[in-house]
């Protein structure tokens, strides 16, 4: 893999799927909330510490931390893509969080001095990295001694349906290539020990690793496929260009993969299993 290239085309898909993050901003915070609040739970920020959210996106994470480290305390949220910057600073704005900054920076070089945060929170974003263990090593470089880290990955394909048939049906419809094994994905640390070793290999210690599982879903078809073409790059450019006949035959297709998860109100309800794990600096 072309680590640079890679670097620059996840950059670009990130800006561009701002808008569509924003617009379902509220809707995701409230289905991922479990996820949100343990990881900062996980760390446990005290009054006056520094917590450091990579690959935060718009902020959620970082904004719950900014409750508990309080007006005397720093929450630094930040993400590769400006956008992304940009929605997590009006966010904090809007919640008043005046103990917030936010910066546009890579989670594999991280612009802060050795030894500086309490605590580092990343909810999703290791696995998207072209390489994770640097980011890992970052991190480490960048917490106080004994200071704590707690991340959250996808577990695997089967226990995130709503994830990986979109992606199946986007394959089947010769609409995307099944991506390379060494290509990072959402997918990355589910294989059985991944996270564990990564961690250990940066020096991390006191690593432990536990699931939670989630419903994610929409009030009908409609909407849940309009919450993957606002926040999926690959179906929002797959569908941009595809002529009517097309259009509708991903659709079907689509709402036939997503059948069996309709509840009787016409609702989608859809399971979700996130990994998370914590570890000591």
């Amino acid at each position: 893999m072309d680590h640079e290239a890679f670097r620059v085309e996840s950059r670009e898909r990130w800006e561009a799927a701002t808008p569509g993050w924003i617009a379902r901003a509220d809707a995701f915070a409230a289905a991922t909330e479990p996820v949100t609040r343990w990881l900062v739970d996980a760390v446990d920020p005290q009054p006056g510490e520094t917590v450091l959210e990579l690959a935060g996106g718009l902020g959620d994470t970082g904004l719950l931390a900014a409750e508990r480290v309080g007006a005397q305390g720093k929450v630094i949220i930040t993400d590769g893509a400006e956008a992304m910057v940009a929605a997590a600073r009006e966010r904090a704005d809007a919640a008043g969080a005046t103990n917030v900054e936010t910066k546009a920076m890579e989670a594999e070089w991280i612009d802060l001095s050795a030894a500086t945060v309490d605590a580092v929170v990343s909810r999703w974003g290791y696995m998207l990295l072209a390489d994770p263990e640097a980011a890992l090593r970052e991190t480490r470089r960048v917490l106080r001694p004994g200071g704590r880290l707690a991340l959250a990955a996808w577990s695997a394909r089967e226990h995130n349906p709503w994830l990986a048939l979109v992606s199946d049906v986007l394959v089947a419809q010769d609409l995307v290539q099944v991506p390379a094994p060494d290509v990072p994905g959402p997918f990355s640390f589910a294989p059985d020990g991944t996270v564990e070793g990564l961690l250990a290999a940066t020096g991390f210690t006191d690593i432990a690793v536990s699931t939670v599982d989630f419903p994610i879903g929409a009030p009908t078809l409609d909407d849940w496929w309009e919450h993957h073409r606002n926040q999926s790059v690959a179906l929002a450019t797959a569908t941009a260009d595809l002529s009517p006949k097309a259009h509708y035959e991903l659709r079907d297709a689509f709402d036939a993969a997503f059948t069996s998860f309709v509840q009787a109100d016409g609702s989608v309800v859809v399971p979700a299993r996130a990994l998370m794990a914590s570890a000591e600096a």
